[in-house]
């Protein structure tokens, strides 16, 4: 038992649709636990910087000819903050597709103390988020941390093998030495969930290669800002949380905020709770029937044709933008793979978790264009 040692644990469910679980298709859930104690800032820090780059790898994903849902949802534990009762951990965020919310909670966590209980986060995750039954679809837990992952009353071999009743894999990432993890029980954790375990250097910041491309695609992820209508009781207050997500990602680097701008250019963002646009696109809205009073004071005068024209227009502008981004993304990429050819990277989260979606995928016949 440790008293100094806050945990959190973040469960980062990715599933491939916009939403709603009713939704067919092919789906991606991935939930990332977390370990957050006062050591391990550093994994943190990997998970807010890091996002969009797991994000635009996914991004590639496909099953035939559907391209995937994503979702995320995001657990803490050990947190002392929180009661004994409740294991030291609560759910953060539960499976959603809206992508500011996941980076904005990231960026609240805050490190305590608490004790760090594995067994029982991964029975919680498994209860309490709404995972698909298709089998055919990806349905992943990562779990990261440097304790044991012996801790706690509830045994990691009884909530693993709940977990694949299920059909859920579970990979674990042990923050340290490769044999530590392996005389701690990470490795028989992933062995028992049909995954795989990792270890990486969490203090130790993952390579980010800034390119020439980056200031036009940040310049871009700008003016995409400007083709969303904001709309509902809530439509501006996430317009806002919109724009303090880009300050976010740039405070951490041009290159971070430009994996932010690509990630926003993708299939994956799509905001239809507040975003008209995205609501008219998807069905979740119907034009002619919103108040005048929930519309942006900019519509509020505009006969319904000047709306549906209006609507139109920025979608329009929206995809222009989003193609312009994805030929930049391209020539960055490939301007990323030759700076790192021969530049020997070690494994950091982001590398970590994609290797093993790949890997899941592989089994499940999704491919990655």
């Amino acid at each position: 038992m440790k008293t100094l040692k806050p945990v959190f644990i973040i469960l980062f469910s990715l599933s491939v649709s916009l939403g709603a679980q009713e939704k067919s298709g092919p789906r991606i859930q991935v939930a990332l636990l977390l370990d957050t104690s006062s050591s391990m800032d550093g994994l943190i820090d990997q998970a807010r910087s890091r996002l969009w780059k797991v994000v635009n790898e996914l991004a590639f994903a496909e099953k035939g000819s559907q391209t995937p849902v994503l979702e995320v949802s995001l657990f803490e534990y050990g947190k002392s903050t929180i009661s004994r009762e409740e294991g030291y951990m609560r759910m953060v965020t539960p499976f959603t597709g809206d992508l500011d919310r996941i980076s904005s909670d990231l960026f609240s966590l805050k490190t305590c103390g608490g004790d760090e209980y594995c067994g029982l986060v991964i029975k919680r995750a498994v209860q309490n988020l709404n995972w698909d039954r298709n089998d055919g679809n990806i349905k992943i837990i990562f779990i990261a941390g440097n304790e044991s992952f012996t801790q706690g009353d509830n045994d990691y071999r009884e909530s693993i093998r709940f977990a694949r009743e299920k059909g859920i894999t579970v990979n674990t990432i042990f923050c340290g030495d490769y044999g530590t993890g392996i005389n701690i029980k990470w490795k028989e954790g992933a062995d028992l969930g049909g995954g795989t375990y990792m270890n990486i250097d969490h203090n130790n910041a993952p390579q980010i290669v800034s390119t020439p491309q980056d200031g036009e695609i940040n310049r871009l992820g700008l003016e995409l800002n400007s083709t969303y209508i904001p709309f509902g009781a809530a439509g501006e207050k996430r317009k806002a949380v919109q724009s303090e997500e880009d300050n976010k990602a740039m405070d951490k680097s041009g290159s971070v905020a430009a994996e932010r701008s690509i990630s926003k250019a993708s299939k994956y963002y799509v905001n239809t709770n507040w975003d008209l646009v995205d609501a008219v696109k998807n069905g979740k809205a119907d034009l002619n029937s919103i108040r005048k009073e929930d519309l942006p004071a900019n519509m509020r005068n505009m006969t319904q044709g000047e709306r549906k024209r209006y609507v139109e227009a920025m979608y329009r502008k929206r995809l222009e933008i989003q193609k312009r981004i994805g030929e930049l993304n391209e020539k960055r990429n490939r301007y990323i793979t030759d700076q790192k050819k021969n530049a020997g990277e070690k494994e950091s989260l982001d590398s970590a978790m994609i290797k093993s979606i790949r890997k899941e995928a592989e089994k499940k016949n999704f491919r990655f264009k």
